[in-house]
């Protein structure tokens, strides 16, 4: 396996991360300092994880997962439109992986 192949399910943990975990966390420290509202965190990042999040290759990578990820929610949205529960959920999926990926396109 090298870095170059196209599909590794590592990759797709980071991404998973990346959209669950870590933009979430810092559209909250946005939102808090656009508040005025002071806040403290202590957070561990691994050098190996900064590291990851600053590669370019990954980056360009991460913005192909959500091309597939908001194309797959899409058609979701599509096959659940009898089960209303089930539209719900993939529309919040939809709009979110399209939020990450205008997150992304600003950073």
């Amino acid at each position: 396996m090298s870095p170059r192949d196209p599909d590794i399910l590592e990759e797709d943990w980071l991404f998973e991360a990346i959209t669950e975990t870590y933009l979430p966390l810092w559209q909250v420290f946005e939102g808090l300092v656009r508040d005025g509202i002071p806040f403290q965190i202590t957070m561990s990042l691994t050098p190996t994880l900064c590291a990851m999040l600053d590669d370019e290759l990954l980056r360009e990578r991460y913005l192909r997962y959500l091309d597939r990820a908001i194309g797959l929610a899409k058609k979701e949205i599509d096959r659940t439109q009898g089960n209303p529960e089930l539209n719900h959920l993939a529309r919040l999926y939809h709009t979110r992986f399209l939020e990450c990926q205008k997150y992304m396109s600003i950073v």
